[in-house]
């Protein structure tokens, strides 16, 4: 395989609040400013946080850190990358596919203009203009942001995943009758924990119909309500396309958590650098299971990478009771997969370093390409 192919790495920029109004990062890399937009601004993916305060929001800057991992990775390789920022300037990012012409780009587009639906869309412009690209397709991508229709997929075919309903502003809260306290509310088409915060378990009528209203006004989408599962969280991370590597289980351990929090990996814990929440949990791979149990969330975590449509890398979230039941709570197709990242922790307990990583889900789209995949 040559090592010279031209690799774009296509990402968002972050944004953030400041004095002077919006920021965001340039194709270069650098934080900039830009007045506020007249007539307001674009649905928010996540509420903004002023970078300049404590504590450090690392959602807004962790693409970048994953962009320059995987930026020295390829280079390391021998590939020649360059980087490419997808600001919402749809007619720029054609203009830049069509002239460039990348022999293959790396997706790392989460968004459009802070709007999670347009991921998809992004995904099949490549496919448009045929361009090979690494990671899931559009209808992968545009599943796995709708969680009530995964869980459908997924307990259609026999796989354990918690009891939900999805609200919508027009009906009433009714739980059913199947539905119990406790119980999480999330965002129902969002990802990376956004809107998932301690205050999310509820326990009470009053306390759902509040978070679900939460939900409604800060990011105008249903709220998915889910049965809260005690016990461990853990994920599988897989790597490859016909025949997936699937790296060893890890374990979000919340012991250092204060007392009274909810055991969940909220905002809070997976970006917000200086709170109780993000210093109190850690990552450990591999996690202390017996090997029936390795085994069974192994099988259920490529059932769920093909069921869904994964591609090249993704990971699996779960659950898992003291009795041992396993529950899977969200597929994550094209998951952060920065040098200090989980996907990269689980990647190495495997054996692969950070590098052998890029390189291999380049290789698995790659190979996809020559397949016609």
């Amino acid at each position: 395989m040559s090592k010279k192919l031209r690799i774009a790495i296509l990402y968002n920029e972050p944004l953030g609040s400041g004095a002077d109004g919006r920021q965001f990062i340039s194709e270069t890399g650098k934080l900039q400013v830009e007045p506020p937009r007249a007539g307001g601004t674009a649905r928010r993916r996540k509420a903004a946080v002023p970078l300049q305060q404590a504590p450090v929001d690392l959602s807004e800057i962790g693409v970048l850190q994953e962009m320059e991992d995987i930026r020295s990775a390829l280079s390391m390789l021998g590939y020649a990358p360059t980087i490419f920022n997808v600001n919402g300037e749809a007619f720029r990012l054609i203009d830049y596919l069509r002239s460039e012409r990348p022999d293959l780009i790396f997706n790392l587009v989460e968004s459009v203009e802070n709007d999670a639906v347009q991921e998809m869309n992004v995904a099949g412009l490549y496919d448009l203009l045929k361009i090979p690209y690494t990671g899931a397709g559009p209808l992968a991508l545009g599943t796995a942001l709708q969680k009530s229709r995964v869980k459908e997929i997924l307990a259609s075919h026999g796989i354990r995943t918690p009891r939900h309903q999805e609200f919508h502003p027009s009906t009433r809260v009714v739980l059913s009758e199947e539905m119990g306290f406790p119980l999480i509310v999330k965002p129902a088409h969002e990802d990376g924990s956004v809107g998932v915060h301690d205050a999310s378990v509820v326990s009470s009528l009053t306390d759902l119909r509040k978070r679900v209203r939460f939900i409604f006004e800060e990011f105008e989408q249903p709220a998915l309500v889910e049965q809260y599962i005690e016990g461990r969280e853990l994920n599988v991370a897989l790597l490859g396309w016909r025949s997936p590597v699937i790296f060893p289980v890890s374990e979000i351990d919340f012991s250092g958590l204060d007392e009274g929090m909810h055991r969940i990996v909220s905002y809070e814990a997976k970006w917000l650098q200086g709170t109780v929440a993000y210093d109190g949990t850690r990552g450990l791979c591999p996690a202390q299971l017996t090997a029936v149990q390795e085994a069974e969330m192994k099988e259920t975590a490529l059932r769920c990478f093909r069921l869904v449509g994964c591609r090249d890398y993704a990971r699996i979230d779960f659950r898992m009771t003291a009795g041992g039941e396993i529950y899977v709570l969200e597929v994550n197709p094209n998951p952060d997969i920065s040098d200090d990242a989980g996907f990269a922790r689980s990647a190495r307990a495997y054996g692969f370093t950070f590098a052998e990583t890029v390189g291999k889900i380049v290789e698995s789209a790659l190979e996809r390409t020559r397949a016609g995949r």
